[in-house]
């Protein structure tokens, strides 16, 4: 554990030595409003691909995969993990603040035009039976507890329904276990009208798990 937070840090460090270097031969043309994929795919690859890989598709399972995200959604979440005029982040994680500080709204624009355009890998559920018990969840809901199907709001096939919601299919369990865990709790509440924490509250913690099994191994 101390040896992955350590790698973690270094990658930190390096990729904030880099990002002023990279800020400053990215800088879009004035007045430009979409993002320009080639110019994000320079800072992904030098600032982002230790923890997401070069093409998004993260390698890491506490870290996610963002190839083939929507824009619009990336962009959301990289300015929430911004501070604001010396308010705390809307969206809670000390590396990721750190390293989205350098960036300018025509940065940000960027990665998600290249990110957007990056084709995700498949991800595979490694257990079965649990994923099984997700499917039910993420296709039916749970009619006793009042949590409804994800299929709603992240479409039946994972793609999800940009800009507010998020693709999932193939995302590591992990993570996806972590954040519905952090909805939860609270500790993350960023998203429309408190819906997460409303439909995480009332799940049980191996309904969680087998959701984010289910997602890992779902496919477009």
């Amino acid at each position: 554990m101390q040896g992955m937070k350590l790698i973690s840090n270094i990658a930190v460090s390096v990729a904030l030595a880099l990002s002023s270097q990279v800020f400053a031969e990215t800088a879009p043309e004035p007045g430009s409003d979409k993002g320009d994929a080639a110019k994000g795919q320079q800072i992904a690859t030098q600032v982002c691909a230790a923890c997401h890989n070069p093409d998004g598709n993260s390698i890491i399972p506490a870290n996610p995969s963002l190839a083939g995200q929507h824009a619009e959604y990336i962009i959301k979440q990289l300015n929430n993990f911004k501070s604001k005029d010396g308010k705390p982040a809307e969206r809670e994680s000390a590396i990721m603040t750190a390293m989205v500080e350098p960036l300018s709204a025509e940065d940000i624009r960027n990665l998600g035009a290249y990110y957007a355009q990056q084709t995700p890998k498949p991800g595979v559920a490694q257990d079965k039976s649990l994923a099984e018990q997700g499917e039910q969840l993420y296709r039916g809901g749970n009619l006793e507890t009042s949590v409804p199907a994800c299929t709603g709001c992240h479409s039946p096939n994972g793609t999800g329904l940009p800009p507010k919601y998020p693709r999932l299919a193939g995302q590591h369990s992990e993570y996806t276990l972590g954040q519905l865990r952090a909805f939860r709790t609270e500790q993350r509440a960023n998203d429309e009208n408190d819906v997460m924490h409303t439909i995480t509250s009332r799940m049980t913690e191996k309904e969680l798990r087998a959701v984010s099994e289910f997602i890992s191994g779902l496919r477009q």
